[in-house]
């Protein structure tokens, strides 16, 4: 009974790590592929790898490891869409639609005053522009930096790199970053 009671409890710990990086991770994958059905695709590619591979590992080794899955994913789709783009353009034209993002007619309620609202909604789309922007390893490093907390040891494992490497990429992300944001600087 008690081997069972341990399952249990190392179950929900792990469902609880799942859920809470969950909407980081899907985020995170959004900036990286622009579409929300890629994106979670992903991400739950990323979460059943993981804990197929890692669910035994100790929790304080749970995120570098599930980020690094995460990214090896993210990486391997930019490839696959590469290929399948050249030939979409050699078959197609290269012609394509842009989707509308459904997000983007939803009400702020947050604030009432309009022109704060416009402001921050500007911003807002000006920081995830100037993300996408960024070379894929410098938005994997400022994110898994920046937003995650993950320290250079860790970046550097989930990236599969060294932390020279991550310390250039975060480093030089940084600094495009306010390049392209210059203008929304106080």
């Amino acid at each position: 009974m008690r081997i069972k009671e341990e399952r249990l409890d190392s179950t929900e710990i792990l469902n609880r790590f799942l859920a809470g990086i969950e909407r980081r991770a899907f985020r995170m994958a959004r900036l990286a592929t622009s579409d929300d059905d890629e994106a979670l695709d992903l991400v739950q590619d990323a979460m059943l790898a993981f804990v197929n591979r890692y669910a035994g590992k100790p929790e304080g080794e749970w995120a570098p490891l599930f980020h690094r899955t995460l990214q090896n994913r993210i990486v391997d789709w930019h490839r696959r869409t590469g290929v399948r783009n050249r030939f979409r353009a050699w078959f197609l034209g290269g012609e394509s639609e842009e989707e509308i993002d459904p997000l983007e007619n939803v009400a702020d309620l947050s604030s009432p005053d309009p022109l704060a609202s416009l402001q921050r909604h500007d911003l807002g789309e000006a920081i995830e522009s100037a993300v996408r922007r960024l070379p894929l390893r410098q938005r994997q490093a400022f994110l898994l930096r920046a937003w995650e907390g993950l320290d250079t040891a860790q970046t550097a494992f989930a990236m599969g790199c060294s932390e020279g490497s991550v310390k250039t990429h975060y480093s030089r992300a940084v600094h495009t970053l306010r390049d392209y944001l210059e203008e929304y600087a106080p």
